[in-house]
C-alpha cells in the first residue's frame, strides 16, 4: 500500500488565496493571487482595462489553479480560499449564472487536473494576511491599468 504523501515533492496543504477588483465596474480592474506552497508564498497579479469585480475574482483563482498546475502537476489536491461568495458559492453548490461564461469555462478547464479542491470563503478587509496581500495586488493592477488607459498587459509572476 502506498502513503498518500509518497510522492517524491507532493506538498501536503497547498493554499491559493485569491482576491479581485474593478475600479468604476465595469471599469479597470485587477487580480491578485497567493499561492502558499512548500513554505512559500507565489504571488500573481494581472488585469484588464474594462472588466467587472466579478471577472476579476474569478481570474484571480483560474490563474492560480493554472500556475499551481503548470508548476506542480504533481500536485492533486488544493484549498481555494476567496472572499467572493459568488465565487465560492457556486463551486460548492455546482451551478454556474449565465454571465461570464468565458471564465466559468476557463475555471472548468482547469478542474480536472484536480482530484480535490475546497472552496473556503473568507470575509474581506477584515485583517486576513493572504487576503489583504491579495487585495492588495489587485487594486494595485486595476490602478495600473487606470493610468495606463487601456493598454493590454500579460498576468506577471511576483517572486
Amino acid at each position: 500500500m502506498q502513503n498518500k504523501n509518497s510522492e517524491k515533492n507532493v506538498p501536503a496543504g497547498v493554499v491559493i488565496y485569491s482576491d479581485g477588483s474593478a475600479l468604476g465596474n465595469p471599469g479597470p480592474g485587477g487580480y491578485g493571487t497567493v499561492i502558499e506552497i512548500n513554505g512559500e508564498q507565489i504571488c500573481l497579479k494581472g488585469g484588464e482595462p474594462h472588466t467587472t469585480n466579478n471577472r476579476m475574482e474569478m481570474l484571480a483563482v483560474v490563474e492560480g489553479l493554472k500556475w499551481l498546475h503548470k508548476n506542480h502537476p504533481d500536485v492533486k489536491t488544493c484549498t481555494v480560499v476567496s472572499d467572493s461568495k459568488l465565487v465560492i458559492e457556486t463551486l460548492n453548490s455546482g451551478w454556474k449564472r449565465k454571465k461570464n461564461l468565458d471564465i466559468w469555462e476557463l475555471l472548468d478547464a482547469q478542474l480536472p487536473h484536480f482530484s480535490k479542491i475546497k472552496w473556503q470563503w473568507v470575509k474581506g478587509h477584515n485583517g486576513h494576511p493572504q487576503n489583504t496581500l491579495c487585495d492588495k495586488l489587485a487594486n494595485g493592477e486595476a490602478t495600473r491599468y487606470k493610468k495606463i488607459g487601456g493598454h493590454e498587459f500579460t498576468p506577471q509572476s511576483i517572486l
